[in-house]
């Protein structure tokens, strides 16, 4: 398939201009990592860099193959685990107002909810949910049908409750006792969006809508709830799903046809995942979080204390995780970081630690099959994107 040509635009005082660099700004390398990533299976990529001299964005390969067209500039897509940087936040906050505490149980907030099968929510905090280090098992590896195609199709515009998604991770042996490891589980953040609706009496998405997503002016981030539909302008969502599912084998997965999922209702994602935005509003977002704006000085500190991760080192050496937030290694120190994957769309994200410069990449797949012959990555696909914007773009 011919591929369509890179385009760059750049946001310099206020000021667009289409198609050239600007002379303070070299976007070259950042077009060829943009371009990279059509080769290990993105249909197409948007990326945008925040820095203190004005934005700067590159877009490369196709928003909708069929039509050949590019991802839209100001495109809308879903954030996935985006979303629970958001969710920590309004968390923080109110454990900032008194309303919680970070050593509050589950069980003080849901009583019974987390019983059974070993797992005790006497036992577990705020603290262990937005860490991940509460051992509950992650609930979507117990929906085989999100990741069948067959299944897909079938279940895309079904709601889930919160309960129901809890419940399935109960049915299992916790994976360790509370505090003890750190293992990535969706439903923490399930369970943190019910404990905010309890302790407010507002579903979780009021709360983030209220406190963050309107104060910071973020005019195209969304949270859905059960609504299928993804705001104009977007790209097309492709996911290629396994032939046998969560059970293929990592080394012949067997992958089916790119097809379309833009459209689907997201409620099993819920606080963990649900959220559409912008790669404008996620840079806005990221450096308002690390800037101070959202956060008293001692949540954001609370959310920047962070443990060893060593499940992320594949994608990500040496990353820490904190409370919704990932603090990432780079070749000028780190940053802080949290992606998202949900059928149809890959987010990646970084901000540098004083806030100053961040950068939003939206792909519209998270199902990445690399073409033959394609380089073989030993990291994260977004990794050098991610470390030039951060360090290197002037």
């Amino acid at each position: 398939m011919k591929r369509l040509c890179a385009t760059v635009l750049i946001a310099t005082l206020g000021l667009a201009t289409a198609g050239t660099a600007d002379a303070r700004t070299d976007t070259t390398t950042l077009q060829r990592h943009a371009d990279a990533l059509l080769a290990q299976g993105a249909p197409g990529v948007l990326v945008e860099v925040d820095t203190p001299r004005g934005d700067v964005r590159v877009r490369s390969g196709y928003g909708n193959v069929d039509r050949r067209t590019p991802v839209p500039w100001q495109a809308k897509f879903r954030i996935g685990s985006y979303t629970k940087p958001f969710v920590a936040a309004t968390v923080l906050q109110l454990v900032g107002e008194g309303r919680l505490s970070l050593d509050d149980t589950v069980e003080r907030w849901l009583p019974g909810l987390v019983a059974g099968n070993g797992n005790d929510g006497t036992k577990i905090t705020m603290r262990h949910l937005l860490q991940h280090t509460s051992g509950l098992t992650n609930y979507p590896a117990k929906m085989p049908e999100l990741f069948l195609e067959r299944e897909f199709e079938n279940i895309r515009y079904r709601t889930f409750r919160p309960e129901q998604l809890v419940a399935l991770a109960v049915r299992s042996q916790p994976d360790f006792p509370p505090g003890e490891q750190w293992n990535y589980s969706n439903t923490g953040y399930v369970l943190a969006g019910m404990i905010i609706e309890r302790v407010t009496g507002h579903t979780w998405q009021h709360e983030v809508r209220h406190r963050i997503v309107e104060p910071l002016g973020l005019r195209d981030t969304f949270l859905p709830g059960t609504a299928p539909f993804v705001p104009r302008p977007h790209a097309t969502a492709y996911e290629r799903f396994r032939e046998k599912g969560l059970e293929a084998d990592p080394n012949d997965p067997r992958w089916g046809r790119p097809l379309d999922v833009t459209h689907y209702n997201p409620s099993w994602g819920g606080a963990a995942g649900d959220m559409i935005s912008t790669t404008e509003d996620g840079n806005k977002f990221l450096k308002a979080l690390i800037g101070g704006e959202v956060l008293r000085p001692a949540q954001l500190a609370e959310m920047t204390k962070t443990v060893r991760t060593p499940q992320l080192d594949p994608a990500w050496a040496g990353a820490e995780y904190g409370l919704g937030l990932v603090w990432v290694p780079n070749s000028c120190g780190g940053y802080w970081s949290h992606g998202g994957d949900i059928p149809g769309f890959k987010t990646r994200n970084g901000v540098t630690a004083d806030g100053e410069r961040s950068v939003m990449v939206s792909i519209n797949t998270d199902s990445m099959v690399a073409e033959p012959g394609a380089p073989k990555l030993d990291q994260d696909v977004t990794k050098e994107l991610v470390d030039h914007a951060l360090c290197d773009l002037k």
